[in-house]
């Protein structure tokens, strides 16, 4: 798993860019002497009119055609085809005097979208658009409308906006490709809004798959992510990775810098990920997640122990057993006091779930987060020394 630290989004977070036009003048060399005329001997110099150079007929010259390579003309087409699709994410966030309760200066940040559908519908990361009052999507033909959030979720770093009913755009969605079938080596393409340069595609190739990246909650990972060497700034985040087919089979999301910009180790969210999530973020806001009612697990040589569980929880109704409180009198002097103390020794130890082993805690909740609410899943303990099976039905939250 990737060092917290040198994961870096790509929001763009107050950036103002400047690009500075270098001309190369070229500095031309001084005309040559004319030769001198070297005079016939005793030979008689006819005198003619001499033609000057504008009066010589010119013949048209005809520059030859460019010849696009055939991956030019890939690169090309994948441009011409997406880019209608992408569109530039700005956010800014009011802040209120604590006292006075006027508003004070805030903060912006920018990244990058894709269109979901005709209705509307943007699709971004969590993190472009956290805690912002104002949002505003702009198109690739330079059309801006405010936004708001319809679904978000921190945790998978994905939500979903929807621009003002009063847009009239013709709006192009983005063709969803799959994830489920990629393969390093094959070729990359990054479009976005680095550093707000609108409309940035970037090249290169899957460097590896199924990567573990830190999620923004708790001690949670991002499971499953795509790695390109495709260039990713701040201002790629939320925009597409896509194939030569100019399908987005990933969501730009993050990269792997010390200095907070490209260094070739970029990562996306898969784009079977992203069908997953939206559907839910646009029907209920929120990803509704399966709950098992395990509270706190901890790692060990003989399986995940079960040191808490939510009281009436689905994994305490079923049986499952946590820490428990035992209870003592110790006596100090003339006052006697009741102890509290943990019995370790009565929990479970977690093994396996429907057959598949469970070492982690990041293998726990991978498995728990590919289930959905009224899933039943049969939890494998170890307790007193012996294997058991313990069925429950999972609820949702």
């Amino acid at each position: 798993m990737l060092k917290p630290r040198f994961a870096v989004s790509l929001a763009a977070v107050s950036v103002a860019g400047l690009l500075a036009a270098v001309t190369i003048a070229l500095a031309q060399r001084p005309a040559a002497d004319p030769l001198s005329p070297r005079p016939a001997a005793q030979r008689p110099i006819s005198q003619r009119p001499v033609e000057s150079l504008a009066q010589r007929p010119t013949e048209p010259v005809t520059a030859a055609p460019v010849q696009l390579t055939p991956e030019e003309l890939a690169n090309i087409r994948v441009y011409e085809v997406a880019n209608q699709s992408v569109v530039h994410v700005t956010t800014s966030v009011v802040q209120y005097h604590p006292v006075f309760g006027v508003p004070i200066e805030g903060g912006e940040g920018a990244g990058s979208g894709a269109i979901l559908d005709r209705e509307g519908h943007i699709l971004t990361n969590h993190h472009v658009i956290d805690d912002a009052t104002n949002i505003k999507v702009t198109f690739s033909n330079d059309h801006t409308y405010d936004a708001e959030v319809v679904g978000s979720d921190e945790e998978f770093d994905i939500a979903v906006l929807k621009i003002s009913p009063d847009a009239t755009e013709k709006l192009v969605p983005i063709q969803l490709g799959r994830s489920d079938n990629l393969r390093v080596g094959q070729k990359a393409y990054a479009l976005g809004n680095p550093f707000g340069l609108d409309g940035t595609l970037t090249t290169g190739i899957l460097s590896s798959l199924n990567r573990s990246l830190p999620s923004r909650v708790d001690a949670r990972v991002m499971d499953g992510m795509i790695q390109t060497d495709a260039a990713m700034n701040p201002g790629n985040s939320g925009g597409p990775l896509l194939n030569t087919a100019a399908e987005m089979i990933g969501m730009c999301v993050a990269i792997r810098s010390s200095v907070g910009q490209n260094s070739g180790v970029g990562f996306a969210i898969p784009v079977d990920r992203v069908k997953h999530f939206v559907p839910e973020l646009i029907k209920h806001g929120r990803i509704i997640r399966a709950y098992h009612g395990i509270v706190m697990l901890n790692e060990t040589s003989r399986g995940l122990r079960i040191a808490k569980l939510a009281e009436d929880g689905p994994a305490e109704e079923a049986g499952l057993r946590g820490f428990r409180v035992k209870q003592r009198y110790e006596r100090r002097g003339s006052v006697v006091y009741r102890v509290n103390e943990l019995d370790k020794e009565s929990a479970d130890y977690l093994v396996a779930i429907d057959g598949t082993a469970v070492k982690s805690h990041t293998e726990f909740l991978a498995i728990m987060d590919a289930h959905k609410p009224g899933d039943r899943v049969v939890f494998t303990v170890l307790r007193d020394g012996q294997r058991l099976d313990v069925p429950l039905v999972l609820g949702s939250a």
